[in-house]
């Protein structure tokens, strides 16, 4: 039989001082407080069994009070509901497990037909102080729960919290950033000489179990769950900590689909403006267009944005319209340089006339320089701003005799190989637009390849 209801039975009745509900909760061997559950398969739980008990819920349920309580803690975390960048806040709901030991609440299954677990109502039972340093909010627990209670003294204690915690956001790779939150539950009246904090599950089981949970398709996704264990000072008393890192990753779909890629587009369109000639009228029209649009793009699009720090992807929106914005100068001033040209073309640099044979090809040089020899030189007809016909950049010279014939004989050699010049310096200036567009359109694929490199990496690791 068992050692505990042997020695019941052989304690004497209650004295005639002794009250009803002291006698439900005796003491056997080796300071165990059993309770008297005879009847409980017949007539159900007798409240008054428990009395002794729900009498003591304001004290901490220890024999002797040198003695810390163990509280084991496990959660599970349920959804994700939302995180505030601008605040600097985390929305989750979980669910939190306490497990400790009571030693007054014992009782023999085999004496209770068979009852190895009861609930009751946590208004009746002391409940450990159990809270989150993070929690920004006050505590929307629902009153009224129960807690299981086995025979062997273990109390569970399962609440379903929501939580809103403080947590440090770092969005500067957003959206394709990862964020790592804190979880810390300690006590806040128990100093780790009356309470010690411990894991009910392993971390690695509660990551597990939480991914597996969460059902929802939000924003955000679970990647793992760590925890550290440490003692809190304050003042001159130290208090059990339990620290658990939540590490979370953003969906950034929605993002790249919203945001990057008609980003991308537009930069595209407006890189494939540069196979426009320079000296074509619509192509300055076309440029301001773009450029508006990409303007209005940004307006609607930014609610999407975080509303604090300057995250990667706004420095790439600024790029991109400070490069529109150099395409549309850069034909404004190529529009305004062929325009002078046909009326009087400065004169060129040093530094720039040696950049630029420097840069073009020995067949575009031979073309371009003027050959003392030559009696004429005629290059392809282009169209210029505010001429409404075509018209050669460098037009046939007359020879001397022709000069004699139509009346001016005057133009001498000298001054045909100074038109001449005249003629080849237009022609360097329309080079050096030409130039000009050819280095910017490759500025654009270079950042267009970088853009979509940077993307691809951040979203595959």
């Amino acid at each position: 039989m068992n050692l505990i209801s042997t020695y019941l039975k052989t304690l004497p009745g209650p004295s005639p001082g002794t009250s009803l509900t002291e006698s439900l909760l005796s003491i056997g061997s080796a300071d165990i407080f059993t309770i008297n559950c005879s009847g409980f398969d017949q007539n159900g739980v007798d409240p008054a069994a428990f009395q002794a008990v729900f009498d003591r819920k304001a004290f901490r349920p220890v024999i002797n009070y040198s003695i810390p309580t163990q509280v084991n803690i496990s959660f599970t975390l349920s959804a994700i509901l939302e995180v505030d960048a601008q605040l600097q806040l985390m929305t989750s709901f979980l669910w939190l497990n306490l497990i400790w030991y009571n030693p007054f609440i014992r009782w023999n299954p085999k004496e209770c037909g068979g009852i190895s677990k009861l609930s009751i109502a946590t208004e009746n039972l002391w409940l450990p102080d159990i809270f989150i340093n993070e929690f920004m909010d006050v505590d929307q627990t629902p009153t009224g729960l129960m807690a299981y209670v086995t025979s062997e003294g273990h109390t569970r204690y399962d609440k379903p919290m929501k939580v809103t915690s403080i947590c440090n956001l770092d969005i500067f790779y957003f959206p394709f950033d990862e964020q790592n939150c804190t979880l810390s539950f300690t006590s806040f009246l128990y100093t780790v000489e009356t309470m010690v904090l411990g894991l009910e599950k392993d971390v690695q089981e509660i990551s597990n179990i939480s991914q597996n949970l969460i059902q929802n398709k939000g924003e955000w996704i679970l990647l793992d769950i760590r925890q550290t264990m440490m003692k809190m000072a304050v003042d001159d008393s130290y208090y059990d900590q339990i620290t658990f890192y939540v590490a979370i990753r953003r969906r950034p779909f929605l993002y790249v689909i919203n945001l990057l890629v008609p980003s991308g587009f537009l930069i595209a369109i407006d890189a494939l403006s540069f196979f426009l000639p320079p000296e074509s009228e619509n192509r300055a029209p076309f440029k301001m267009t773009l450029l508006l649009g990409y303007n209005v793009f940004l307006l609607m699009m930014n609610d999407l944005l975080p509303d604090t720090g300057t995250p990667l992807i706004s420095v790439y929106f600024a790029l991109c319209l400070s490069l529109m914005v150099f395409s549309l100068l850069e034909t404004v001033f190529i529009t305004y340089l062929l325009h002078l040209v046909t009326i009087q073309p400065p004169p060129m640099p040093r530094w720039l006339n040696s950049l630029l044979l420097h840069c073009t090809s020995p067949r575009e040089r031979y073309l371009t320089a003027p050959q003392k020899g030559n009696k004429g030189l005629r290059l392809t007809p282009i169209q210029l701003p505010g001429l409404k016909e075509p018209v050669e950049l460098v037009w046939k010279v007359p020879g001397p005799q022709e000069a004699e014939l139509n009346g001016c004989p005057e133009l001498t050699r000298g001054q045909q190989e100074d038109e001449a010049q005249k003629q080849h310096l237009v022609s360097l200036w329309v080079q050096f637009s030409y130039m000009m567009d050819t280095l910017l359109f490759r500025l654009y694929l270079l950042f267009m390849a970088t853009s979509i490199t940077t993307i691809i990496v951040l979203w595959s690791t």
